[in-house]
């Protein structure tokens, strides 16, 4: 059977599940991390989305498609685009915008806190708790929802929390807590 009348898939084409929330939980996001992802989605609407229509209407024009890379690989880059643009959209429709500045001068540890801890008295470590959409580990940036920030959360400067690990409990003590000064707009590329 000739290709033209076969549906090929590269199995891609599933929707991308959301990170999950806990049940009752809120999707909460810094208004710097809430500014990216609109901009990554705005981006995608407004110039990389046409750009691939306009090559995958060049590379259609220039006849066979099944042998034409350009216009298989434009297709495949469109669902990409339109998978993307549909995860942003609901992330952006169920997100929680909260400052962390709101909190800044307190000892208290709350969402958006960049928190300096013990980890059993020995390794120090540094950590900025923000949203599920917004955190990168390779920057000391962790989710709201991790087992480490769940141990953090509510307590304060010169605490020790427990934090259950496979390996047994970890003690964590808390060395300093900082937020972002108030009425400061920073560049979201610095969380």
């Amino acid at each position: 059977m000739s290709k033209a009348f076969t549906k090929e898939t590269d199995g891609d084409e599933e929707e991308v599940a959301l990170a999950p929330i806990p049940p009752g939980g809120k999707n909460y996001i810094t208004p710097q991390g809430y500014a990216r992802l609109r901009g990554e989605l705005l981006e995608l609407i407004d110039v990389e989305r046409p750009k691939m229509v306009e090559v995958v209407h060049w590379a259609a024009s220039n006849g066979d498609r099944s042998e034409n890379g350009d216009y298989l690989y434009g297709k495949k880059r469109l669902r990409e685009i339109d998978r993307r643009i549909r995860f942003l959209t609901k992330r952006l429709e169920i997100a929680e915008v909260v400052d962390p500045a709101l909190h800044a001068g307190r000892d208290q540890i709350f969402f958006g806190a960049t928190v300096t801890y013990l980890e059993d008295g020995e390794t120090e470590r540094e950590v900025t708790i923000l949203g599920i959409d917004e955190a990168d580990s390779a920057q000391g940036q962790i989710s709201w929802i991790s087992p480490v920030a769940r141990a953090l959360l509510k307590a304060r400067i010169g605490d020790e929390v427990q934090l259950p690990t496979p390996g047994g409990l970890r003690a964590l003590e808390i060395v300093a807590v900082r937020y972002p000064p108030k009425g400061e707009r920073t560049d979201p590329d610095a969380y």
